[in-house]
């Protein structure tokens, strides 16, 4: 089972995606911290400290922090999180989300960085951008 990880970084205002095969975030709710020593795939990420901002069950239904538990419920909502549609403002559907705790069926996961360690993102994920330098070429005319 893999995991995919949708890691958001405050500083950088850049989300930098992995997956894992990590059986540490099962039981884990939202807004938990977890340290990068549970990510196995990435070394230097053990610096590192996460919270837990939400994640996706295997349907693509949301987890929600204010449903506790872990299975999925049909709850009556009006517009935010899970139901994102543009309906009549005022209008109310019983929609299915899932509860805050972390199973098996969850596929992806939002975390968000609350300490950094000494490697930049961009760096343990190998996307650091590199700046090109612009060379003048001037071009000389014999007369």
């Amino acid at each position: 089972m893999t995991i995919k990880l949708d890691i958001g970084d405050p500083k950088s205002k850049k989300t930098f995606h992995a997956e894992t095969a990590s059986v540490a975030f099962i039981g884990k709710r939202i807004g938990e911290s977890i340290k990068g020593d549970t990510i196995n795939e990435f070394a230097d990420l053990s610096d590192y400290e996460f919270i837990i901002t939400g994640f996706s069950h295997m349907s693509g239904i949301p987890g929600l922090k204010k449903v506790q538990g872990s299975n999925l419920r049909k709850m009556l909502m009006t517009r935010g999180k899970g139901m994102k549609t543009k309906k009549p403002q005022g209008l109310r559907l019983k929609k299915t989300v899932h509860g805050n705790t972390i199973t098996e069926q969850i596929v992806q996961i939002n975390l968000k960085v609350s300490k950094s360690g000494e490697k930049t993102l961009p760096k343990v994920f190998g996307k650091e951008e590199v700046k090109e330098e612009v060379k003048e070429a001037t071009i000389t005319s014999a007369s």
